[in-house]
């Protein structure tokens, strides 16, 4: 790997972030997924025949749709000939497949390449229980339809209802929030601590919506324009009279308001090399400089990994807090962000590395504002902090997302 190829963000774009089953329930994974590339190509303008390779990160898997990356070449306005490879890593799923553009373009194989990742939670491929499915399975392969109508007659009414897609870790049979409360407990974070973090997303989004910032991301789909998970004039006031939802024995405090939503949407980025960058014209927005990915024990904390992460991508960039200008933190769950804040200022598995400033803080709203839509939720933020970097005048951004699985990635821009 060459450290002299640096690795520019030319552009970003995204799908507007919407509710499940709502307006864009129409619209599959690959439709929002085309429409996000077409639109990044047409905003940056590089000829699609010079981009060499599309990393696409994807969560809820359409097993008819294997390669997703692949679908996304063939579906969009890129050449047939752009290489493509699908990766799945649940919420980091979006930064995975930057890191894997990243890893290209410093090794000299590709100049220009497109990362991103999306997920339609309106769109899962849904299951049956597995008696049915064993039978069903069983019957395709069967010769008589004597013997697959034997087969079906073991069935009940009950074994045909699709199974309700969710979001439960495998491993445990939890679900994410389930986990979540579980680590507030731990480390003894307050409901009012949870509904005020929530708060002030809502009110940060609202006001780079107002002012235009986040808007400008947003390439329409099906003639949408906007995102609809923000809920502007949110207070804690009104967070606080909101019953918990996860663990309803009078001991929970994590609700449908300090929790993020299930979330339609794509986002990706393209990147460059440098040297190609200044040779198209193209303006750099930033760079991406280091990245770092961990694992933890599922049983220390389903959503602690980025307590490894963060700590460690900074003693290597030899960076602390009060060198970052502007941190994003993905809001899974407002106890979530506070658990691993408390990890950082405390220690954990790594040292102590302070408090962040509030101003530096999530200053656009992030997830719990915005929504989830698991792998693209990379895009969104790395787009937004590039841009906002820019904006500012400002020099360094941490990004840093937990993911199910109990891994994590955090990542460092700069435009220095």
């Amino acid at each position: 790997m060459s450290k002299d190829i640096r690795v520019a963000i030319v552009g970003g774009a995204r799908s507007p972030f919407v509710k499940a089953m709502g307006v864009l329930k129409h619209q599959t994974a690959d439709d929002l997924s085309v429409a996000v590339v077409n639109g990044l190509l047409e905003r940056t303008g590089v000829d699609v025949k010079d981009v060499d390779f599309l990393t696409w990160g994807i969560t809820v898997v359409d097993s008819r749709i294997p390669n997703m990356a692949r679908q996304v070449t063939l579906r969009s306005n890129l050449t047939p000939y752009t290489q493509a490879l699908t990766v799945t890593d649940n919420c980091i799923s979006g930064t995975s497949a930057m890191q894997n553009i990243y890893h290209q373009i410093r090794e000299g194989r590709i100049e220009i390449g497109i990362a991103g990742g999306v997920d339609s939670m309106s769109n899962p491929v849904l299951r049956v229980n597995k008696k049915a499915t064993r039978v069903m399975a069983d019957a395709a392969y069967m010769k008589t339809m004597g013997d697959r109508l034997k087969a079906f007659s073991t069935l009940r009414p009950k074994d045909m209802f699709p199974e309700r897609p969710g979001v439960s870790e495998p491993f445990t049979g939890l679900t994410m929030g389930e986990h979540c409360e579980l680590m507030v407990k731990d480390w003894g974070i307050t409901r009012e601590a949870q509904d005020q973090l929530a708060a002030n997303s809502q009110a940060n989004a609202d006001a780079a919506i107002k002012d235009g910032r986040l808007s400008a991301e947003i390439v329409p789909v099906a003639g949408v324009t906007a995102d609809d998970i923000p809920r502007p004039g949110t207070t804690y006031e009104k967070l606080s009279g909101l019953k918990p939802c996860f663990d309803r024995s009078g001991a929970g405090t994590l609700t449908a308001g300090n929790s993020s939503a299930l979330t339609d949407g794509a986002s990706c980025m393209m990147l460059m090399s440098e040297e190609r960058a200044k040779k198209e014209g193209v303006e750099i927005i930033g760079f991406i400089e280091d990245f770092e990915v961990a694992s933890v024990d599922p049983n220390d904390g389903l959503l602690m990994a980025p307590g490894v992460t963060v700590p460690r991508l900074l003693k290597r960039n030899k960076l602390d807090f009060d060198k970052i200008d502007l941190v994003e933190v993905h809001e899974a769950f407002a106890g979530q962000v506070l658990c691993n804040r408390a990890a950082w200022a405390q220690g954990w598995k790594e040292p102590a590395i302070g408090e962040i400033p509030e101003e530096k803080f999530n200053v656009t709203g992030s997830s719990l504002a915005l929504g989830h839509p698991f792998s693209a939720t990379g895009g969104r933020i790395m787009t937004t902090m590039a841009n906002e970097l820019k904006r500012r005048g400002a020099k360094k951004g941490l990004v840093s997302i937990c993911a199910a699985g109990a891994s994590a990635s955090a990542v460092l821009i700069s435009r220095d």
